[in-house]
């Protein structure tokens, strides 16, 4: 048995020599994978980082293209609107001038002359009101184009909406706008030659000449006027009757075709009773005469009748 211990020892140390070599080599080369895996790995994230700093370079790039002309298109604008402030402000200037220059050459207070220029109309308390409201809205928006349809509409909606204490300053202007107006027609001498409003020869007219015919405007004002009157105490023949055109413009064909045949019927009425009265004014028709009776005698019997 020692025997044979003495040979198995020397095999068992050379097997487990080489199975400790064996394990060495196995532990090198695995080792040396790792490190392979590891360098691939690194090289991979660094190859990923260049990768990334290169994309974000460029941007940034574009993005410093993108602010110098944006910048450059914001210095032209300032240019540009340099230019127009500049030439605004000579074209104001140049008003400024012609205004200053028309002030020196005609006077502001424009005093009406004996015998040369007429004094202005007296203002109705609407007119001045429209007028405020103007030159109010003007101030406002200087550089609106006012339709004055539209606007004179919404005055007269808001004229009606004002109570008695608000309207009273502008019936006081028309009350002293009418005393200037008596004032400087006393004084007021017309220039020969001119038709002077009120007094023009009155023709006679026959009482029993038939009445007119009115057309179907007329017919239709007989029938709005108390509507507008009672709608607005303080408008004047002249507004009541810009406001009876507008509603007449403003009318349906139904509404227009009713006063229109009223208009037809008055006019046939008018028409056969001036026929009536013609013949009334004419009585030197006479029936035919025969064909046996002498023509001078004929001729002299109408002249007796006449």
């Amino acid at each position: 048995m020692s025997v044979m211990a003495e040979h198995m020892d020397p095999a068992m140390s050379h097997y487990m020599g080489w199975n400790q070599e064996h394990q060495d080599t196995q532990s090198r080369q695995d080792e040396a994978q790792r490190q392979e895996v590891t360098r691939q790995h690194q090289e991979a994230v660094h190859r990923q980082q260049q990768d990334e700093y290169r994309l974000h370079q460029e941007a940034i790039e574009h993005h410093r293209q993108a602010i110098a002309e944006a910048q450059a298109r914001h210095h032209q604008l300032q240019q540009q609107t340099h230019q127009l402030q500049h030439q605004l402000q000579q074209r104001n200037n140049h008003h400024q001038v012609l205004q200053q220059h028309q002030q020196i050459s005609q006077p502001k207070g424009r005093m009406p002359k004996k015998g040369d220029s007429k004094p202005r109309g007296r203002m109705t308390a609407y007119a001045f009101f429209v007028q405020t409201c103007r030159e109010e809205h003007k101030k406002k928006h200087p550089e609106e184009n006012v339709v004055f349809a539209e606007f004179s509409k919404k005055c007269a909606e808001r004229w009606k909406t004002m109570l008695d204490k608000e309207k009273k300053r502008f019936h006081e202007m028309a009350e002293t706008d009418k005393k200037r107006y008596d004032t400087e027609m006393q004084s007021y001498t017309p220039p020969k030659g001119e038709k002077q409003r009120g007094k023009k020869r009155k023709q006679i007219k026959d009482p029993n000449a038939p009445k007119r015919s009115l057309s179907a405007f007329f017919w239709f004002s007989n029938d709005e006027r108390g509507k507008v009157k009672a709608q607005n105490p303080e408008y004047g023949v002249g507004d009541i009757a810009k406001e009876l055109g507008r509603r007449w413009a403003d009318a349906d064909p139904e509404v227009r075709s009713k006063f229109e045949a009223l208009a037809d019927k008055d006019k046939i009425r008018y028409e056969k009773e001036m026929t009536a009265y013609k013949k009334k004014l004419n009585p030197v028709v006479q029936p035919p005469v025969p064909e046996e009776e002498p023509e001078d005698e004929d001729d002299g019997d109408d002249d007796d009748d006449e």
